[in-house]
């Protein structure tokens, strides 16, 4: 190699060093839309803190029972994701099982997983709950650690069970028809 290809060579891998240390990751947050959930119900899409930390966190969300809600119970998983608890709310009076189950989805969305809506069927005493996964979501359902799965399958079938006037027997899970083992 000649002097002058030594020279050029060591220019070109300065500028692609330079332009290499140059670069930067933007880390801000952004906030996804706010999108409609069918049956009328509405779910944030924002970041938000771990998923142990929306269980641990305290419910704001608990209003004082007017003539238009009804107190219903959600069975909600523990921090280590080991147990049940139950937690008593307020939900719309006019659609409380579907109010219901988006009390629960709300508290499943995180920074880089949430889900954009869902519908609720019910036939012959079993309960289809058909999920959507946000566009903007990073992560999908299948990527949920066990005891994300745990806190979302596990809450919403205890809940929707417990509550004998909805006469549920049995949950079912899909995503956008295709029935996800839970």
């Amino acid at each position: 190699m000649n002097k002058s290809n030594l020279y050029v060579l060591s220019l070109i891998i300065i500028l692609i060093v330079s332009s290499l240390s140059s670069c930067t990751y933007n880390l801000q947050s952004t906030t996804a839309p706010q999108s409609e959930i069918s049956a009328s119900t509405n779910a944030k899409l924002s970041p938000t803190p771990s998923m142990a930390q929306l269980r641990a966190k305290k419910s704001t969300t608990s209003s004082p029972a007017t003539s238009k809600t009804v107190k219903v119970t959600l069975y909600i998983s523990d921090t280590e994701c080991q147990a049940l608890i139950p937690k008593q709310v307020s939900v719309s009076a006019v659609e409380p099982l579907i109010s219901t189950v988006g009390k629960i989805i709300e508290q499943q969305d995180s920074g880089d997983f949430s889900l954009s809506g869902y519908r609720v069927s019910i036939n012959n005493g079993v309960a289809t709950v058909d999920l959507r996964v946000s566009p903007h979501s990073q992560r999908q359902l299948t990527s949920l650690s066990s005891c994300e799965q745990f806190a979302l399958f596990s809450s919403l079938r205890k809940t929707l069970t417990s509550h004998p006037e909805w006469k549920i027997k049995e949950v079912r899970f899909t995503e956008l028809g295709k029935e996800i083992t839970s």
